[in-house]
């Protein structure tokens, strides 16, 4: 299978999670993904959060619930230890719908609400952080 080019920043919908055209940024220093979110809570065996904030245009206001999470434990870059949930969703990147895990994280002081790791990327992309975007031209060239 050959791999596809995708620059350093991109756009992706998350077609389970009904969002489109999200900021995506492509980090090979993050094993895990990454989407922000909000109002996270576990009660009863049930997750319940907001995705996005009332900064972000694309905000709906939606609680989303999910009975399949995880816990994972995730190293940021500055080396501390943090404990989050995880879903498994998908995303859609050059036409194309892929399976991801996500780890759900308040990423309101962050550029970009998605952060996609290499445990996503490894086999399916190869990055060039010269370029940007290459997903989103091909969807707006159709």
């Amino acid at each position: 299978m050959s791999k596809k080019l995708i620059g350093r920043v991109d756009r992706a919908d998350f077609p389970e999670l009904g969002l489109e055209n999200i900021a995506i940024k492509i980090d090979t220093g993050a094993y895990t993904s990454s989407i922000h979110c909000s109002e996270i809570k576990e009660k009863d065996g049930i997750l319940t959060c907001l995705f996005l904030d009332r900064e972000h245009p694309l905000y709906n206001k939606k609680k989303y619930t999910f009975a399949d999470y995880k816990h994972v434990v995730v190293r940021s870059s500055n080396g501390m230890v943090q404990n989050r949930y995880a879903i498994k969703s998908t995303i859609k990147l050059f036409g194309k719908i892929y399976k991801i895990s996500l780890s759900l994280n308040d990423r309101s002081d962050m550029r970009f609400p998605v952060l996609i790791g290499r445990k996503f990327l490894s086999g399916k992309f190869l990055v060039d952080p010269q370029l940007e975007n290459l997903s989103a031209k091909e969807r707006n060239s159709l």
